[in-house]
């Protein structure tokens, strides 16, 4: 029969009549909460969500959908800029796994959630005191240091705020370390008093910070006179009745299919020390795998193997002793459970949010699956042998039924552990995607709340069982809610390394209290995340510096790279080509043998320095002006290796010239498809404020190494991704020092105008993993080298270019110098016009064309009509390479070079349109 939302008994009617609380506010908060008597002598009641996957079981995607919505209202809040500056910090234990939701709605920002686990040799970063709790002490434990040092938006999520006071002592504790301007609270529910709202009004004018709220719902709670009083009489009164109760069945032994599952490697299994954008990708690849398994353990678990004997199930909600139930006072008992919940779209596959006002089980397709499926609705026996929760059916058909059963469960638990939530949670969502059974989630807990089994009251049975992890606190009761008698026929225990010990698997372990209750189950056990040694960065090797290795002054750079001098790493250009083309081989894996310039080049060369050395530096002062007035007044100068660096030197040389800065620089690896050089980073952020570096390049092209190191920065907080660039033809960046496509000469050698650095490698047989990135010093072309004759060149102009650079200034930092991308576009155009169909082979801008011609097999030249004597060494260099030079009109570039496409030793270019088929 139909079923109307007014015969939904609000799980909160139960506590409302008896303690005279209420709910003011939003008409959705008997939706999403529900309330139950807490074991606690701080307060009597407990707000119980039925959207948190907490004491509730839940459809995981509703509990997921719920955090990375309010997530992505934070983002709309904060736009993408600050976003990107922000860190999520979530509260253990009850919102770690919602906090961890926000921040994937969020996408941008980081996450780490408070913890009461220590960790030996991790120190606190932090912690405060949550005052009504059962347990108050919370730790901040992130595995970087410097991931709460930012001033970016500070944004907490917890799953409802009473009071508020939790939210207080932790703004209060990190803002005398960090101070910020802007703090975004997050929660399902905000059921503060007025007085509770003018104290955050009151704090945030205190501090000068802005605090902002972003909830699902708004209320408060009314609570009478005398309110903790009574509520501890109730609880003290159907407690006793509790301990009357019929037991559950006895269980023996509990058997169970164990799964060590194949979490990605290097990804916490969970905030508790940190979690990276960066991770959740990774992450979010192997979850359909892991929930493959999962769902294959499921389905092979046999049916009655968790159980000893057979006894009665004498109601749904009955548990005796172990699940806590007790009747209501003439309440009916053994309700089944409801899918659907109170009233409202969000609680779509609820299994406890309520029951139909005449206590009979309803017509919902939902019910009556779950009944298919083997949940006992009204206390039907059960002989010994057979699956608890089903009727006795005669013969063959109730063999046929076990078989079924046996085969497809159909009513799935995915429980989590405590703390442990998010990584349930996801697998819970990628079992429910699969849509092979009605997946829930809910977790255990620490929090001691009684259970009537009622259906106006919010915890309807509870599961109890020692602590096993070994908590720093000291053994104690855990608790799970709403599982016992719930119908469910298979339950996944899923628990991190830790917490998968003696205690777990003892006879009154939380397994043997599953077993009583559930056919089936399954233990997934994830690897528990250990954090990085904190003095790793330490461990790494100081900066290699000149004379012993590079042609500049050791103050001028600081190479965090290791020298591969004497390491055979040339290979023919043709033959690199094919190489990578074919994809046997990474570019970064070897290096192009050096080019020997010609005289006639080496003139050309000198020629064009002489012209373009004003424009140069006239450039470097407007980019190193520009970094001083919007970045940092100090800040520390990391080139991209090594095409930046004769860049970053330059910019190091302006600021000690014009302002007597000594700026630190470096020069880092960045690999395209690689990243950046992560121990490197360690390094920077170990000696230096992450927020001072500014990442300096030559020139943009089409962008590419700009996304790469935005992408790469994504898991490490603190760093700034945009690049400083000496020109930005391709619109990539907002620090530049012009957006023309002139010659910088450092581009048309190799080594011998950078210092005599090679290229830097990556290749596994030659960096490990605690290593940097590789390069080689050529010691034996010192006598060609100009690297130093480049600066001087340069720097020499200087004084003559004070007023041009204060103007060009004056000028950008009034512009809206917003990346247009322009660049990409026509890379991308040129690509598909040319039938090339691959952007990497596709290099614009002198500098890039330059390359080309050095270092690859280059097709074609495409030249801008009319470019001058900037072109002069790309006519040289392709006459002698017999490359044709192609000129257009239709071009952002001075030119553009084309890798040969399809090219195997022996190839020939086409007709200059179309790609000739090899």
């Amino acid at each position: 029969m139909e079923r109307k939302n007014t015969d939904v008994v609000w799980t909160g009617s139960w506590v409302a009549e008896r303690l005279g609380v209420s709910f003011d506010g939003d008409g959705e908060l008997p939706q999403l909460l529900g309330l139950a008597l807490r074991r606690n002598p701080k307060r009597a009641h407990l707000l119980v969500s039925n959207v948190l996957g907490k004491h509730v079981p839940q459809n995981p995607q509703v509990v997921w959908q719920a955090g990375y919505d309010l997530g992505f209202r934070v983002r709309e809040l904060l736009g993408e800029a600050e976003s990107r500056r922000a860190v999520v910090l979530g509260y253990a234990e009850t919102a770690t796994g919602l906090g961890h939701s926000v921040a994937d709605g969020v996408g941008l920002a980081p996450y780490l959630h408070s913890t009461r686990r220590p960790v030996d040799g991790v120190n606190p970063a932090g912690g405060f005191e949550e005052s009504h709790s059962h347990a108050t002490s919370h730790l901040l434990l992130p595995e970087d240091p410097e991931l709460l040092a930012g001033d970016g938006p500070l944004i907490l999520v917890d799953d409802e705020f009473s009071t508020g006071n939790t939210v207080l002592n932790t703004i209060r504790d990190l803002h005398l370390r960090h101070p910020r301007k802007r703090y975004v609270i997050v929660a399902l529910v905000d059921m503060r008093s007025a007085r509770d709202r003018e104290r955050f009004a009151a704090f945030a004018g205190e501090i000068g910070a802005d605090i902002e709220l972003v909830a699902l719902a708004t209320g408060t709670v009314r609570l009478p006179d005398g309110v903790l009083e009574k509520g501890q009489e109730l609880v003290a009164r159907y407690e006793r009745q509790a301990s009357a109760a019929v037991p559950a069945r006895p269980v023996t032994e509990a058997s169970h299919i164990r799964v060590e599952l194949d979490w990605p490697a290097g990804v916490p299994d969970g905030g508790r020390h940190g979690f990276t954008p960066g991770h959740r990708s990774a992450l979010e690849a192997a979850l359909p795998g892991m929930a493959a398994r999962l769902a294959e353990a499921v389905a092979a678990q046999p049916a009655d193997a968790v159980h000893a004997g057979g006894a009665p199930l004498d109601g749904a909600f009955a548990g005796g002793a172990a699940s806590g139930g007790a009747p209501a006072d003439g309440a009916p008992a053994g309700v089944a459970t409801v899918d659907g919940g109170p009233a409202g779209a969000v609680l779509a596959g609820t299994a406890f949010g309520g029951a139909p006002a005449d206590g009979t089980p309803g017509g919902d397709a939902a019910v009556d699956r779950a009944l298919a499926g083997g949940a006992s609705a009204r206390g039907v026996s059960v002989p010994d042998g057979s699956v608890p929760g089903r009727q006795d059916t005669p013969g063959a058909a109730r063999d046929g039924a076990a078989a079924d059963a046996a085969a497809r469960p159909r009513r799935v638990l995915v429980l989590g552990f405590e703390e442990l939530m998010y990584a349930p949670l996801r697998l819970a969502v990628s079992l429910h995607q699969r849509g092979d059974a009605d997946v829930y989630y809910s977790t255990t807990t620490r929090s001691p709340v009684l259970a009537l089994d009622d259906p106006g009251y919010a915890i309807r049975s509870r599961l109890v069982f020692p602590a096993h992890d070994d908590p720093a606190d000291g053994p104690g009761e855990r608790y799970a809610y709403n599982v016992a008698g719930a119908g469910f026929d298979a339950v996944v225990a899923v628990v991190d390394s830790t917490a998968d010990t003696d205690r777990l698997h003892a006879p009154d372990g939380l397994l043997a209290q599953l077993a009583a209750h559930i056919p089936r189950v399954v233990l997934a056990v994830v690897p528990s995340y250990v954090p990085e040694a904190p003095e790793r960065a330490s461990m790494l090797p100081e900066p290699l510096r000149g004379p012993d290795f590079s042609s500049y002054a050791a103050d001028e750079v600081g190479w965090l790279l290791q020298d591969l001098s004497e390491a055979e790493l040339e290979a023919p250009t043709e033959e690199r080509e094919e190489a990578i083309q074919s994809g046997g081989a990474h570019y970064a894996e070897s290096l192009p043998v050096e080019y020997q310039p010609s005289a006639e080049y080496q003139q050309l060369f000198r020629a064009a320095l002489d012209t373009s050395a004003a424009r140069i530096a006239r450039a470097v002062g407007a980019v190193t002006e520009t970094v001083l007035a919007e970045r940092s007044p100090r800040p520390v100068l990391v080139s991209l290796a090594r095409a930046g660096t004769p860049v970053g030197v330059l910019m190091r040389r302006w600021a000690q010239h014009r302002h007597g800065l000594d700026l630190p620089h470096y020069a880092v690896s960045i690999v395209r498809g690689r990243g950046i050089d992560a121990n490197a980073l360690r390094w920077l952020a170990a000696h230096h404020d992450p927020a001072d570096v500014v990442f300096v390049d030559g020139w943009t092209g089409k962008g590419a190494i700009t996304r790469e190191l935005a992408d790469a920065l994504r898991e490490f907080q603190g760093f700034d991704p945009e690049i400083a660039v000496l020109a930005d033809p391709g619109g990539c960046v907002s620090t530049y020092g012009t957006r023309e496509d002139f010659l910088i000469p450092s581009a048309c050698l190799n080594s011998t105008v950078s210092g005599l650095i090679s290229r830097t490698v990556l290749r596994a047989d030659l960096v490990g993993p605690y290593d940097f990135h590789g390069a080689k010093f050529y010691r034996e072309l010192a006598d060609a080298d100009v690297s130093n004759h480049f600066l001087d060149t340069v720097g020499a102009r200087f004084d003559e270019v004070l007023d041009a650079v204060d103007a060009d200034v004056k000028e950008l930092l009034a512009t809206d110098r917003a990346p247009t991308w322009e660049g990409w576009a026509a890379v991308e155009r040129i690509s598909e016009e040319y039938g090339i169909h691959d952007v990497n082979l596709v290099k614009p801008g002198v500098g890039e064309t330059t390359r080309v011609l050095l270092r690859r097999v280059p097709w074609k030249i495409l030249a801008k009509r009319g470019a001058g004597a900037d072109l002069d060494h790309i006519r040289l260099l392709a006459d002698q390479r017999g490359v044709p030079v192609e000129e257009t009109d239709e071009l952002p570039y001075s030119c553009v070079g084309l890798i040969h496409p399809r090219f195997t030793r022996g190839a020939t270019g086409a007709d200059g349109k179309a790609v000739a088929d090899q």
